[in-house]
Order: C-alpha cells, then structure tokens, then sequence
C-alpha cells in the first residue's frame, strides 16, 4: 500500500509520524532491510528528503516482521500465533478507546502484511500483570487453541506480603464479581465460578516470599484473590488488601505458557524474564498507572 507524502520532511520522520509508538532501532531496520521505497525505488537512508507528492510504499516481502512495529518484545512468532511480552499498565483489549495490547498487534501485523492478518485474542492478562500474552493470527488458530486450552500450562511470578503457612498448597474456591468489579470468594450459587489455583515458595526475602502460582481454571483476578484469601496478597495490589503505604506496581508476572500449537500438534513453550525492580520494594511511590 502506497502513502502520498503532504508535506516536506525526511523519510525518517514520516515513519516516526506512522509508527508513533515504534523504538527509532526499528524503524531504521525497516530501512536496512529494503522494505522501504520512495517513488518505486528502495531507499535506505534515514536523511532522505521527502517532498509534497512523493509516494512511499513498505513491502512486506523483504524480512518484516510484526516486531519490528511494536514497542515491547515479541517472544515467539511463527505463521500461526504471535506471544508478546506485556508491560504492566496496558489492557488486552479495551472498549473505552485507552490503550491496549490486542490493538498494538494487529496494527503491528496489518502493517507487516498489508492488511492481510490481524491478531486474535485467546487469552487475557488483568492490566496490573505483565508477562507471556498469546495472540492467534486466524479465527481457525483462536478456536483451535482455545479447545485446547485445557493443555495449557501457566506459571506466574508472585511476590507477596508476608510467607505461606504452607511451603505449597492448592487454594479452591467460588469466585464472583460485585458491582464494584471486585472479587470475592463465595459459598457456591448459581453466578460463582469454581477456580483452582495452587502455589509453591520459590525463597523467601525478608518478611516476604517470592511464589511459582500455576492455575487450573482462568477465571478474573483469580490468583490476586486466592492469594489475599490465605493472607499473602500479592505485593502493590491494593484492590486486594495490599499494603498502601505506598503506590507500588503489583509484583505479578507471567513468566512461563506452555501450549499445544494449533497447527504443528507440538507444544510449545515460551517465557518471560523476571521484569527489573520486581522484588526490590522502593521506599516512595513507583507511580503505577
């Protein structure tokens, strides 16, 4: 697809100017790779001087990939799903227009495929959790992935208040959500859904301790409630009886999914690093978002 250039300025900026949230590395590897033409030849160079009228075209056929449009790490990309890195502060996908993985995504491969395949959401991280995000590139991949979700093994970093009584243990409860968007575990009834989260002790730093949190089912806020159920919240979850003395980013990270692939019947297993800063508890706010 061909942009008509309005105005003067260098080739450079007007793909700062279209990928607004792309880092400036990969924006010149879009450049280093071929994939960039002006008036039907390739151009390389950064400095080059666009004029009011000039055509410039991005081809997918010379090496782009949806990494190169998004401004947080791909961990795992083949033709049929995408696994990004989710920052902490970003929804999966939003209504109210605010900013959001899914969307981040599928602008990202729209813009590497020339509008052939977007992302599909099979999975959900609360907007407080960073880690592994899995996205499908197709309806077919969603439905399949999601039939077998079932098969999918998650692990979560959690870094709590106070240590378990038990060095491991499976937390089973009825979940439901209040009007408040809050959730509570309940006696069992007709709204409640069952939910199963079991944990173990990584170490334990200080008064606090650092815990591997598998889950059985995926129901809203699960971990973050069963956790304040045994008394150990989560670190910085204020929502859920977290200390608020100070305004801390909540220390929950999906760090490993193991999946079935939809189309290659393998499984496969991607991970997250332990984000920066995640078991040091600084002493003044950290202005979470």
């Amino acid at each position: 697809m061909k942009t008509t250039v309005n105005k003067t300025y260098t080739l450079f900026e007007f793909l700062k100017e279209k990928y607004p949230d792309s880092p400036r590395t990969r924006i010149k590897k879009l450049l280093q790779n071929g994939s960039v033409r002006v008036n039907d030849l390739t151009v390389t160079l950064h400095s080059f001087r666009l004029n009011k009228g000039d055509t410039v075209e991005i081809s997918s056929h010379k090496g782009i990939k949806a990494s190169d449009f998004l401004p947080f790490p791909v961990l795992y990309e083949d033709e049929t799903v995408i696994a990004v890195d989710k920052p902490a502060g970003y929804s999966t996908s939003s209504m109210d227009g605010s900013a959001d993985i899914v969307s981040a995504v599928s602008s990202a491969l729209r813009d590497a495929s020339r509008g052939n395949v977007r992302a599909y959401v099979v999975h959900r991280l609360d907007k407080e959790v960073s880690g592994v995000l899995l996205f499908a590139k197709s309806e077919k991949a969603m439905d399949t992935l999601k039939e077998n979700w079932k098969e999918t093994e998650k692990h979560y970093y959690a870094f709590v208040e106070g240590v378990p009584v038990k060095e491991q243990d499976t937390v089973r409860s009825w979940l439901v959500e209040d009007n408040k968007q809050k959730v509570h575990s309940t006696a069992k009834s007709e709204n409640a859904k069952y939910s199963v989260t079991s944990y173990k002790v990584i170490k334990v730093i200080g008064e606090n301790a650092l815990l591997d949190v598998t889950t059985e089912t995926g129901r809203k806020n699960q971990i973050r409630v069963h956790l304040a159920d045994i008394g150990c919240p989560i670190i910085g979850d204020r929502k859920y009886g977290a200390s608020d003395k100070y305004i801390r980013r909540i220390r929950l990270h999906a760090f490993s999914l193991s999946f079935p692939h939809p189309v290659k019947g393998i499984k496969i297993t991607v991970k997250s690093p332990m984000p920066d800063g995640f078991l040091v508890l600084n002493s003044a706010d950290e202005h979470y978002k």
